[in-house]
């Protein structure tokens, strides 16, 4: 497992997280309808160790991608002025990074799922910008937050292929990362349901 020191914010497995309200059975049945396998945990460990040396690499061309978007970098933005906040952006990214290693390494347990939560929660206007204390827009829209499911999907495959695996071994990394993606923002996507709706 890599280094965490030093990543702002990073509160993966910490007592003081909120417990996400999905009960253990409900998140196996979540698993199970994203058709994520033993196998696919196999896959997302080799997709780990492909990724490990590039994640800068991925987090440039992703974060090129949102740069050039305004309608998206406008969520780093300073609530009075809309300019980017640069703190912000970096320690965003220094999580971002930090996540796509815990994809491919971590276990599938209630942390996992606790981490996932919280990540959901600071999108949402509950804990937006209160990690990080900034004073930026205060809610991503869920609209985003799925959206987002095809560009960090689409975009992983060409590193997944860099290290010269076969074929079909790339081919199952990735489609165990975009099992794993669909389930990270459906988990993300819990604050934005109303009670009794998720």
């Amino acid at each position: 497992m890599a280094k965490t020191q030093g990543i702002p914010g990073y509160d993966y497995g910490k007592p003081s997280l909120t417990s996400a309200p999905l009960s253990d059975e409900d998140f196996q049945l979540l698993k199970k309808t994203v058709m994520l396998t033993e196998e696919d945990e196999v896959y997302l460990r080799k997709a780990g160790e492909v990724l490990k040396d590039q994640v800068e690499d991925i987090l440039d061309l992703w974060y090129g991608w949102v740069g050039s978007n305004p309608h998206l970098v406008y969520y780093f933005g300073d609530r009075a002025s809309g300019k980017p906040i640069q703190e912000y952006l970096e320690a965003v990214r220094k999580r971002f990074g930090r996540w796509i290693q815990d994809i491919c390494e971590r276990k599938y347990d209630r942390d996992w799922l606790n981490y996932q939560y919280e990540i959901g929660l600071r999108h949402h206007r509950s804990k937006k910008n209160k990690t990080d204390k900034v004073d930026s827009v205060e809610h991503i829209p869920l609209r985003y937050m799925i959206a987002f499911i095809y560009p960090i999907t689409a975009t992983i495959k060409p590193f997944l292929a860099k290290k010269g695996h076969p074929r079909d071994e790339v081919e199952k990394m990735f489609n165990a990362w975009f099992k794993a993606v669909v389930l990270s923002v459906a988990l993300w996507s819990i604050p934005y349901a109303q009670k009794g709706d998720y």
